[in-house]
């Protein structure tokens, strides 16, 4: 029969680091689960039929022109018509019209935008980076700010007209 302080005993015994005995001090090696039991066991995969379907795209309705731009956006992007010596000759030698856009206008943004606002056909879009120079304003020095163009192409037989006239 036990009493009462030989079963606490008995209770810490069994709730001992199984890793060490304590009575030899050393390290007792734990028994670790066997890998062939787990291969024996069959994984499920998932059928190659099922992968795909996941992927499939959802299809959506889709407007060519506007269909990633919002129209909100495209009226801002083109900032103003740039009217230069340069502008005039690539008007009449490539039917090309100069802008000063957004800085952060992509040339298909600037393809609808042109197409939305003045209702011509565009066949293609340049870009330009025009950088900003540093110029001196009495004693400060500053620099002008950076400037993005689009160079874009009409389809022939069309023009834009900025004066104004026969609107």
């Amino acid at each position: 029969m036990s009493t009462a302080p030989e079963a606490a005993k008995a209770a810490k015994a069994a709730k001992a680091d199984p890793k060490t005995d304590k009575k030899a001090g050393k390290a007792v090696a734990e028994a670790k689960p066997v890998k062939a039991a787990k291969a024996a066991e069959p994984v499920e995969k998932k059928p190659a039929a099922k992968k795909a379907a996941a992927k499939k795209p959802v299809a959506k309705k889709v407007d060519a022109k506007r269909s990633a731009h919002a129209e909100g956006r495209l009226t801002q992007i083109l900032i103003a018509p740039i009217v230069s010596e340069k502008a005039t000759m690539a008007a009449e030698k490539h039917n090309q019209v100069l802008f000063k856009v957004m800085r952060d206008a992509t040339k298909p943004e600037i393809k609808a935008a042109v197409e939305l606002m003045f209702k011509v056909t565009v066949e293609s879009v340049q870009t330009v980076q025009h950088k900003g120079k540093t110029k001196r304003f009495g004693k400060s020095i500053g620099r002008r700010d950076h400037v993005k163009k689009a160079y874009v192409s009409l389809a022939a037989g069309q023009e834009l007209n900025f004066s104004g006239e026969g609107a």
